[in-house]
């Protein structure tokens, strides 16, 4: 099992793959607690806009996909702030937007399409050490404003009217809470793909907190979870040839029906 390492873009999925994990399920508990999230699902159709212009002018998709994502997510709490859209509005349109924006560009781009598929199902062949480097400043800054901002996270996740009677700054920290979101739902489409980030964002957590007992707990069980699963789903798509998103989602998956039957 060891002779994986002897591979260098085995090396950069698995330790893109492990920070990954760690994160997003930091991020995911408070959109999971909140019923928001769907918001992963929405922006990841965005992202595929960005990453169809970069695809289109011939530049890294990320750096198009990146900015493109973080304008998506404030403009769906834009709209659920400050318009009266409601937030399951707000989220069909933005992902009909970017998935109708992202088809266009696919197809008049001359790159071939295995390209952008890699960034529909993930390809462990395809992050670099610059997406790594990127990686680890995103999960620095995303898990710096989560643990500043954790008791108002906490708060505005189970009642957002009472937050703001406590002095919390909720609309700011619902845009900083949309905006990590954003960049993680990018920097994770190499690995996992556009189509299943959400899935790593919800199922562990939906997972862990059927078998923990405070909130604190249900993240470090599902940060095991997404581990475990990005682990094992690397192995199945280095020795078996299976797609990287579709190997670690499933055994997201696997976790979760086995929870259901240990504890009914």
């Amino acid at each position: 099992m060891l002779d994986i390492l002897n591979y260098s873009f085995m090396v950069r999925a698995l330790i893109a793959g492990g920070i990954i994990a760690l994160v997003v399920p930091a991020i995911g508990s408070f959109l999971v607690a909140r019923r928001y999230s769907l918001i992963a699902d929405s922006l990841a159709h965005f992202s595929l806009a960005g990453v169809g212009v970069g695809l289109l002018i011939g530049v890294d998709p990320v750096f198009t996909a990146l900015p493109m994502t973080i304008v998506g997510a404030i403009a769906i709490e834009y709209l659920r702030q400050k318009r009266g859209i409601s937030g399951e509005s707000s989220l069909a349109i933005m992902m009909s937007a970017g998935l109708a924006i992202a088809v266009v560009l696919a197809g008049l781009s001359s790159t071939p399409r295995s390209d952008f598929n890699s960034f529909l199902f993930g390809s462990i062949t395809t992050t670099s050490w610059n997406d790594i480097l990127i990686l680890v400043v995103v999960a620095i800054i995303s898990i710096t404003i989560v643990i500043y901002n954790y008791k108002a996270l906490l708060h505005i996740a189970f009642d957002e009217d009472s937050a703001r009677i406590y002095g919390y700054k909720v609309n700011l920290v619902n845009y900083l809470l949309a905006t990590i979101t954003a960049m993680i739902v990018v920097l994770s489409l190499r690995i996992v793909g556009g189509l299943l980030i959400s899935a790593l964002l919800t199922i562990p957590i939906i997972t862990a907190s059927r078998i923990s007992n405070s909130f604190l707990q249900t993240i470090t069980i599902a940060i095991i979870i997404a581990l475990v699963a990005v682990i094992i789903g690397l192995l199945a798509a280095f020795y078996i040839g299976m797609a990287a998103g579709g190997a670690i989602v499933i055994v997201t998956l696997l976790i979760f029906i086995v929870s259901l039957v240990i504890k009914r």
